[in-house]
């Protein structure tokens, strides 16, 4: 995608796809929404995790970053 393609994400589209490809890996992020506060800076809000969450997110993105 291009920057300006990327700035135009619907964030309720990015806030699915983040859930589903979390949910791939066995990861669940209750609190992921979108921000209602700010609608035009397209905000998806990540939440609170606890930390055993917090580690198995920061695996999985290293596992993809050695891919």
């Amino acid at each position: 995608m291009t920057t300006k393609e990327l700035n135009e994400v619907d964030p309720f589209v990015a806030m699915e796809s983040l859930r589903e490809a979390l949910a791939g890996v066995g990861i669940v992020l209750p609190s992921l929404g979108v921000d209602p506060g700010s609608p035009a800076l397209r905000l998806v809000e990540l939440g609170r995790v606890r930390a055993d969450v917090a580690v198995r997110l920061a695996e999985a993105l290293r596992r993809g970053a050695e891919q």
